[in-house]
């Protein structure tokens, strides 16, 4: 199979170099000093079962699309649309484009762009980072969920050929909330604090401010008549444990002095509470924030970024 891969992070990199591996053409289109690290020396996969260079191509341009069967849609939720638009003239007729982002509406807003392609969601249970140019380092899990499709079932099984655990499901709203809920109790206190998920949960009264973002998600999913399987409290309470040293991708985000996500998580779930009339006052105060943060110089960001290095040194 070709896959290409579009925006080629860390969550990217993991995905197609797991697909490589096993034997698949994949193609990584990422930003410049990843595409020359990856042509020079392979993609590094640092991972819990095997450390090594893995060969496959890298473009820094969209283009590299073409003749794909699969595409990896793996940017920012606010590139969603803009990054459609650039792959657009490219995609075969037959390429299912898989959504492996954060959010629970990107699916939706890339079909509006794509409206001649397949378009599915996923939803992503990872935790991966970029260590270096080429170098993605995984710190565990690796589930997907992917939406049915003309031929969801044939990549699901190519994926689960080559090492990642894959579902189809009929309920991958339900399971894109559940994510989100995750990533709303999660994202925003560890990009606050700059803590991984395990020194988090320890500050003071950080587990009650959780639960109250989840509750608060829970009742605006249910006035969006969406259905969230199993026990989200329990499921943010074990996150901590399954990914100690885990800082989130809002948290990866700011330390680099880079626009977050945090529109499409608390965000969302303020605005569709608005619409809904539901109050989410935890999940405004952690939005709020973090946008507040997003507006400090990068130089503040890289300068707290060499203090923690030199103090865990």
């Amino acid at each position: 199979m070709k896959v290409a891969v579009m925006g080629a992070g860390a969550v990217g990199c993991y995905y197609g170099g797991m697909l490589a591996r096993a034997g698949h053409e994949v193609v990584l289109i990422a930003r410049p000093q990843h595409v020359e690290a990856i042509a020079r020396d392979g993609l590094r996969m640092e991972t819990r079962s095997f450390d090594e260079h893995v060969r496959l191509a890298a473009s820094s341009e969209p283009s590299a699309v073409q003749g794909a069967q699969l595409v990896l849609f793996c940017v920012k939720s606010t590139d969603t649309e803009s990054a459609g638009a650039q792959i657009r003239p490219h995609l075969p007729a037959d390429a299912l484009v898989l959504c492996l982002q954060n959010g629970v509406d990107n699916a939706d807003r890339l079909r509006a762009v794509l409206p001649e392609t397949a378009v599915a969601a996923a939803v992503v249970y990872v935790a991966t980072e970029m260590a270096g140019p080429g170098h993605v380092k995984h710190h565990g899990r690796g589930e997907l969920v992917i939406e049915p499709s003309s031929t969801s079932e044939a990549v699901a099984q190519a994926l689960i050929a080559a090492g990642v655990p894959t579902e189809v499901s009929g309920n991958v709203r339900g399971a894109l909330w559940a994510k989100l809920i995750l990533n709303c109790a999660y994202n925003a206190v560890s990009a606050i604090a700059q803590l991984p998920y395990g020194k988090t949960v320890q500050g003071v009264g950080v587990k009650d401010v959780m639960r109250d973002v989840v509750a608060e998600c829970l009742a605006v999913a249910k006035a969006e008549g969406v259905q969230v399987p199993g026990d989200a409290v329990a499921a943010v309470d074990k996150l901590a444990d399954s990914m100690p040293n885990q800082y989130s991708s809002t948290a990866q985000d700011l330390a680099r002095g880079k626009r977050s996500e945090i529109d499409y998580l608390n965000g969302l779930v303020v605005k569709r509470g608005e619409a809904l009339g539901i109050a989410t006052p935890a999940n405004r105060v952690l939005w709020a924030l973090v946008k507040l943060m997003e507006s400090r110089p990068a130089s503040v960001w890289l300068q707290g970024a060499a203090h923690r290095a030199v103090t865990a040194a």
